[in-house]
This record gives C-alpha cells, sequence and structure tokens, in this order.
C-alpha cells in the first residue's frame, strides 16, 4: 500500500510538458511563448497573441494580415445553430448556452469527421470566430433585439462590441476588450485547458474537447467565479451599499468572496497591471511590430 501524500487536486503534480504558457506565482510573471504578458498587452493584438499561441512565434506583417483574414472569413453560423438559440429556455444562463451551441457546432462543420491536424487548424479558427459571435448574439436575443451580422471588415475585438451592441465600437473599447482578450488567451494547464487535453487524447474531436472545457469553466471554482463577482456587485449596487464596508462585513463574518485569491499567484494575478493600464496601452498598440519591444523568447518547460 502506498505511503505517499496526495496534494490537493493536482498539485505538485506534473501532468505535461509545455513550452506555450508560463507562469511563476511567486514572482507575478505570466508568460506565452517566453514573452512576458505586459509586454504583449501594450504592443500586440488578440489576433497577433493567437497566431503566437498557435504557432509559436509571432508572425511577420504578411503573415499577420493573412491569419487576421483568415478569421475575420470564419466568422459565419448555420441558421440551424441560430434556430437552436431562438429556442433555449429563458432560464438558461451564458455558459450554458455557450457549452451547448459549441456541441452543436460540429453538426454544421464541414470537417467533422477529419481529426487530421489540418482540418484541426480549419476547426480552430471556426470555433475562435463562431464562439464570440454565439455570446454576442444570444445576448441580443435574450434581450428581444436583432441579430446583427457580422463585419469582416473589424477586428475580432470589434466584430463582438459590433455584434453585441448593434453599433461601430469606439476605438478605446475596442482597444480595452482587445487587451482582455490577450490577457486571458491562455493560463497555462488550468481545469478547463486540463479537461480539454483529457478528452483530446482520447482522440475524440475538438467540438469535444472546447465543449467539455466550457463545462469545466462554468463552475464557481474556475471561471465561474466571475458570474459570482458579477453577482455581489449587482447586489451592493441594489442595496445602495458602500462597497468597502459591504466587502469588510462579508470578511468579518468569514464569507467567501469570488474573485479573491488564487492558487498559483499568491503575490497577485500577473494580469492586473496591464488591466489597469488598458487606455494607455490602447494609445500605444503598434500591431506586428512587438518583436521589436519583447526580450529573447526565454526557456520554459522543456
Amino acid at each position: 500500500m502506498s505511503t505517499a501524500v496526495a496534494g490537493k487536486g493536482l498539485e505538485g503534480i506534473v501532468a505535461a510538458n509545455s513550452g506555450i504558457c508560463w507562469i511563476d506565482g511567486d514572482a507575478g510573471i505570466l508568460s506565452y511563448r517566453g514573452i512576458d504578458i505586459h509586454e504583449l498587452a501594450e504592443h500586440s493584438t488578440f489576433e497577433e497573441t493567437t497566431y503566437l499561441l498557435w504557432n509559436g512565434l509571432l508572425p511577420n506583417a504578411l503573415a499577420l494580415r493573412e491569419f487576421s483574414a483568415q478569421l475575420a472569413l470564419a466568422r459565419s453560423l448555420d441558421q440551424g445553430v441560430i434556430d437552436l438559440l431562438k429556442v433555449f429556455p429563458k432560464s438558461a444562463t451564458p455558459m450554458e448556452v455557450l457549452r451547448t451551441a459549441v456541441s452543436a457546432l460540429s453538426f454544421y462543420d464541414a470537417d467533422e469527421k477529419d481529426n487530421s491536424h489540418d482540418a484541426n487548424v480549419r476547426k480552430a479558427y471556426n470555433l475562435t470566430a463562431q464562439i464570440a459571435m454565439i455570446v454576442a448574439i444570444y445576448d441580443r436575443l435574450r434581450k428581444g433585439k436583432d441579430i446583427v451580422p457580422p463585419n469582416r471588415s473589424l477586428t475580432h475585438a470589434g466584430n463582438f462590441l459590433w455584434m453585441l451592441n448593434g453599433e461601430e465600437p469606439s476605438e478605446t473599447a475596442t482597444r480595452t476588450l482587445d487587451i482582455a482578450l490577450i490577457l486571458h488567451a491562455d493560463h497555462e494547464l488550468n481545469a478547463s485547458t486540463f479537461a480539454a487535453r483529457v478528452i483530446a487524447a482520447t482522440l475524440s474531436d475538438i467540438h469535444s474537447a472546447i465543449t467539455g472545457a466550457i463545462g469545466a469553466l462554468k463552475g464557481p471554482l474556475h471561471g465561474g467565479a466571475n458570474e459570482g463577482v458579477m453577482r455581489l456587485l449587482l447586489t451592493i449596487d441594489k442595496e445602495g451599499a458602500d462597497p468597502v464596508d459591504y466587502v469588510k462585513g462579508m470578511l468579518a463574518a468569514r464569507q467567501k468572496i469570488s474573485g479573491f485569491g488564487h492558487r498559483l499567484q499568491d503575490r497577485g494575478p500577473a494580469r492586473h497591471p496591464s488591466a489597469q493600464d488598458e487606455r494607455a496601452a490602447g494609445q500605444r498598440c503598434r500591431p506586428a511590430q512587438v518583436v521589436r519591444h519583447v526580450p529573447r523568447h526565454r526557456a520554459l518547460h522543456q
């Protein structure tokens, strides 16, 4: 019988080797492919960062244009998926809708039965574009508004805001969302990533893997904590309470507060400084030139 003491969850367990993302919680560092997240947030775009994560290197100007064009071209949903979004019950939450809709996307994907690398890359383009569309479309449907068709001349962030609000977004709003997308593009082997890898390792299809990842993400101990934060903020606003006093009261009552604390980042989430400086970063953004501003690629988990 083993006498080894099991860590909490997967704590202390090496589950995979990766050079995609690296977190140093003690130092408050988060990097993609060896590039510090703050450098990317200040100088990159979501499209460029996505290319970096997928391909392991920054694109040149031509490669970035082609990548962005391919991502924009993928902004299309079969009418069957749209009809499905229209019949979901009013009680359905956005994450439940997204989980189910992503699963349904596989029925309408031309490469559904093809699990080759090239087919999965095509599916990745589609999923990246379609997930944003699903979120925007469902929000309008549940508010009784008309669906706004995609605008392929806009960036990924810009098109999402366009489809969500029905008006061309400001440069500040677009850049703010762009930075948020960059900061949340990867977070090493978290619960949703782990779930996706387990499913993919069975040679299941990419839609199943992403559906499983969304199922994990919606949990209150993972991405679902964001929902808890929003509910708390809405409660504070509804009661007209002072936010500081309200939170102090919760702490005094030893109540759990969503959004505080992180298993890996004891010195605070590494994303925060860039999130706080998004307006200045938006003014300084120079797409496709990030390579001039970042350090040499650092060795990660090799």
